[in-house]
């Protein structure tokens, strides 16, 4: 009887306590995450490495109330269980810790996910609830905040998703005195939105980390570097007003990861979007006409008229171009996308004639068109005014730049009845096989304080946005089975959950070839089957780079005007004797070996770290490498090649025999100055 006493009393101190501990280790891959008694999680690599990964218990996941650092949670309880979903079976490690000092009593819930599916990748849902009996005004959560200890080298090489008006590189060296903030919010009146992942790579090992809610969260996800020793990462929200946690109340943070690699962002951007897909982001598949190369109207600018375009179009055939692209300057305003009769006298009838040139060319018509733009004084603007604008929380109108427009919600039911009678008219009525959607300011919008159209959460609004483009692609696709929907949001990031809206990316008015090439490689990562068109070869280095667009399986396009430029025009795109020698030659390329069908590689070469910048696509067992450097004289290691076989390199763009490689070689010794693109079979 007193053993059974003893016994009860112990279970009983079990189930009042639950399983105490001091540290407790989850492993995932190479990833083991240690949390200690004051749930503090912190992260290694299994691996050896030059250095370690990352500090030991530092704060990871914690809150900031009046200026101070909530971070030590004393552990009360944990547990373990098995787990099973859409994402595969894992194992979930649940924490519960208790803060109680400075009058503030607050419980912290943490649980970490780990799956078989995604080794080297933790899932981390946090909770705070307030014990108190008084509200806690919270200015800051943060999690999976760690230091990445500096390897061999004197800087690191990142990854960073944010959008903003500098259109900044995605890809960037880490150095120093480095910060960026990375919001996924908006940074400036029409920028905003991107990527919600940070990676931060060594050459020996790389951590990424993120939000990874099936939604657009309006978190940052900022890279540091103040101390030389060490770069920082995290997950955070700052709010613009402290947060009211009412007595009894729970904050729950969106889901955020961790996940380590090796090489460069690739595996990371690649690992976090197969997670994604599987947690309910449906992306898509480009279908053939994707793939084929463009000719954009846009040489001729805003003044084009209907003559220079339907001239040029037996000149866009004879290079073996097979898109003829309408852009800006047709309509009568954002909003009204009726054709301008001060312009076109025959007004909707003179775009249907356009069309139909073009298809007698044997060539399909993409349109241009801004959506979500609304101009004063259209029909839209002075009849539903508060029905389908969104509002700053002033209640004024949110602005975009670029057209001197304004945003229509995503949120209002008429912006989709009228988008969707737009969509009548570009595929009904003119005719068109596909659509470029232009704009930074599709991104991403702002919170919508329109009380008319929103009344309960004004964060709606950018949530809500990628249904809108959802609903573009699917009207688009039910009306022609292969349409091309190209989204170009003007040199932002990528919006990741726009991409369920759309069947070609585009890198988006590039500043300089190296941002087309490290977009390609970024778009090649979040979806393989998604087309990436490298834009304008006019806005690559010297204004005819088909090199980079080539190397790393881009679409080929350009905008050169013929016979003569447009006398309004800003600048000249003519196609001259000369010019066209190349552009006959780059595009004739392109068409007999479509290399934007075959399969990026993008895990053989780390873009920082290995010189030179090299891009593989293997396609029909032939291997296709594209080296870029402003001059290089020495060799270079062919990843990848099988160890029994013999080689020929070929430069395939001169036309001669670089090498013949025996049996287990893999070095060629080359000069060549700005690219140089090989194939290896």
């Amino acid at each position: 009887m007193k053993n059974i006493t003893l016994f009860a009393a112990l279970l009983m101190l079990f189930f009042i306590t639950g399983c105490k501990i001091k540290t407790t280790s989850i492993h995932s891959g190479n990833l083991t995450i240690t949390v200690d008694g004051h749930l503090r999680a912190s992260i290694k690599s299994s691996e050896k490495l030059q250095a370690p990964l990352s500090f030991g218990n530092a704060p990871s996941e914690y809150l900031v109330v009046n200026g101070h650092v909530i971070a030590d949670f004393e552990s009360r309880s944990f547990s373990q269980k098995k787990i099973e979903s859409n994402l595969g079976n894992g194992t979930a490690y649940s924490f519960t810790g208790f803060y109680k000092a400075d009058g503030l009593s607050i419980e912290k819930h943490l649980t970490i996910k780990v799956y078989k599916n995604f080794p080297s990748m933790a899932l981390f849902d946090v909770n705070y609830i307030n014990k108190g009996d008084k509200p806690v005004f919270i200015e800051k959560w943060v999690n999976n905040n760690y230091r990445i200890l500096q390897g061999r080298d004197s800087l690191f090489w990142s990854f960073q998703g944010q959008s903003t008006e500098v259109r900044a590189d995605w890809i960037l060296p880490v150095k120093q005195g480095f910060y960026q903030r990375n919001y996924m919010g908006m940074n400036n009146s029409d920028y905003g939105g991107g990527i919600p992942v940070s990676d931060v790579w060594r050459r020996d090992i790389g951590l990424a980390v993120g939000h990874a809610s099936p939604h657009p969260e309006l978190v940052s996800v900022p890279v540091s570097m103040e101390n030389a020793n060490y770069a920082e990462v995290a997950v955070e929200k700052s709010f613009k007003k402290p947060y009211e946690l009412e007595a009894g109340g729970e904050l729950s943070t969106p889901e955020t990861f961790v996940l380590i690699h090796h090489g460069d962002a690739f595996s990371a951007l690649r690992e976090f979007s197969q997670f994604m897909q599987k947690n309910g982001v449906q992306l898509t598949k480009s279908p053939e006409a994707a793939y084929e190369p463009v000719w954009c109207a846009w040489g001729y600018e805003r003044k084009f008229t209907e003559d220079e375009v339907i001239g040029t179009l037996p000149k866009v055939k004879e290079l073996g171009i097979k898109w003829a692209v309408i852009d800006d300057g047709y309509q009568m305003g954002e909003g009204n996308w009726n054709v301008n009769p001060k312009r076109f006298p025959a007004g909707n009838k003179a775009m249907k004639q356009i069309v139909r040139k073009i298809h007698d060319n044997g060539l399909k018509a993409k349109l241009w068109w801004a959506p979500l733009a609304l101009d004063p004084c259209t029909p839209l603007w002075n009849n539903h005014y508060h029905d389908i604008l969104l509002f700053n929380e002033d209640t004024s109108p949110r602005f975009i730049t670029w057209w001197d427009a304004y945003y229509m919600s995503p949120l209002s039911d008429l912006t989709y009845s009228e988008t969707k009678k737009v969509l009548n008219l570009f595929f009904d009525e003119w005719g068109f096989d596909g659509l470029k959607m232009d704009g930074q300011h599709m991104n991403d919008v702002p919170p919508d304080y329109n009380w008319k159209i929103n009344h309960d959460n004004p964060e709606l609004a950018p949530q809500k946005l990628p249904d809108f483009f959802k609903m573009v692609y699917k009207t688009g696709l039910a009306k022609k089975k292969s349409a091309v929907i190209e989204n170009c949001p003007c040199g932002c990031c990528v919006n990741f959950y726009n991409l369920q809206g759309m069947n070609q990316a585009v890198s988006s008015d590039p500043t300089s070839s190296w941002q087309i090439r490290l977009k390609g490689k970024v778009y090649h990562a979040l979806n393989p089957d998604l087309a990436y068109y490298g834009d304008h070869v006019e806005l690559s280095d010297n204004g005819n780079d088909f090199a980079t667009s080539f190397g790393v399986g881009a679409v080929l396009g350009t905008k050169f005007t013929w016979p003569e430029d447009n006398p309004y025009a800003e600048g000249s795109y003519l196609l001259t004797p000369e010019k066209e020698k190349v552009w006959k030659k780059w595009f004739g390329l392109y068409n007999t070996m479509m290399l934007s069908k075959g399969k990026y590689l993008g895990n053989l070469y780390d873009i920082g770290f290995d010189k030179p910048e090299t891009h593989v696509i293997e396609k029909d067992g032939v291997l296709y490498y594209a080296f870029y450097a402003g001059q290089w004289d020495g060799k270079i290691t062919l990843k990848g090649l099988g160890s029994n076989k013999a080689y020929t390199v070929y430069d395939y763009v001169h036309n001669n025999i670089i090498k013949k490689l025996n049996p287990g070689e893999c070095i060629i010794d080359v000069s060549f100055k700005g690219s140089l693109l090989v194939s290896v079979k």
